[in-house]
């Protein structure tokens, strides 16, 4: 039996957080949403997770360091970030470090989806 894939977004804006579940879950996706990187990582061992979609600047924990995180605990899951701050030197080092995306809010919706797809085929 085929697995839908799984996508998983850690945003603390709760109105993006709800845009992002619609886009992903309209084209075909099982989505889960967590408002900070704290309560994904209390839930991470409980849900398949294919690509994970976090936002770089949240109270608490961020996510760069959710990213290092994962990593450092061998978790290979595809990284797409966004972010309402352009910082060209963060952009670089996250996608020289293995992210699959960045993008800048607000960002097209068309290019979430392609990145999303390119990050599940590889």
């Amino acid at each position: 039996m085929h697995r839908l894939k799984s996508i998983v977004v850690v945003e603390d804006d709760a109105s993006l957080r709800d845009a992002m579940e619609n886009l992903i879950s309209s084209h075909g996706l099982n989505v889960h949403t967590f408002a900070s990187a704290e309560s994904f990582l209390a839930q991470r061992g409980l849900i398949e997770i294919d690509c994970l979609i976090t936002d770089v600047q949240m109270d608490g924990i961020g996510g760069v360091e959710l990213f290092q995180i994962l990593r450092n605990i061998g978790v290979g899951t595809p990284v797409i970030f966004i972010t309402a701050f352009e910082d060209e030197r963060i952009h670089k080092r996250l996608m020289a470090a293995g992210a699959k995306g960045f993008f800048r809010k607000p960002f097209e919706s068309q290019a979430m989806i392609d990145c999303i797809e390119h990050a599940l085929a590889v």
